[in-house]
């Protein structure tokens, strides 16, 4: 049980520094990744139906999605493209928790990880 709670809570740091910006594992210097980074937008965080992923400088066609719960397993999920910066994901059915959001851009070279809570 402690191995469990030792890899959330290394799960929940690694999450975090990537969203939280420049300085963090996984970004170059010079905040070339750190300024998209800073551009990528979940809300409403808390969530109860959707949550709106809004990425500023990436077009959504390109970023790969993936979802994961807070111990690492992969969620299927529903996505819907609102325009070509925006997708809405469906949790409504998703149990209350915290989530992580593993964003993947092949052209760019980024890659994010934002957590969320679904209530």
């Amino acid at each position: 049980m402690k191995i469990l709670y030792s890899f959330i809570l290394i799960l929940t740091l690694a999450a975090g520094a990537f969203a939280q910006g420049p300085g963090g594992p996984g970004f170059e210097q010079g905040g070339v990744r750190s300024e998209t980074a800073k551009a990528v937008h979940l809300y409403p965080n808390p969530t109860t139906e959707f949550v709106h992923v809004r990425l500023e400088t990436l077009n959504i066609d390109h970023v790969k999605v993936s979802m994961h719960n807070i111990i690492g397993n992969e969620l299927p999920i529903e996505t819907e493209k609102i325009d070509d910066h925006e997708l809405r994901i469906r949790v409504k059915d998703f149990d209350a928790g915290y989530y992580l959001l593993a964003l993947r851009d092949e052209q760019s070279n980024f890659r994010g990880t934002y957590k969320f809570l679904k209530r």
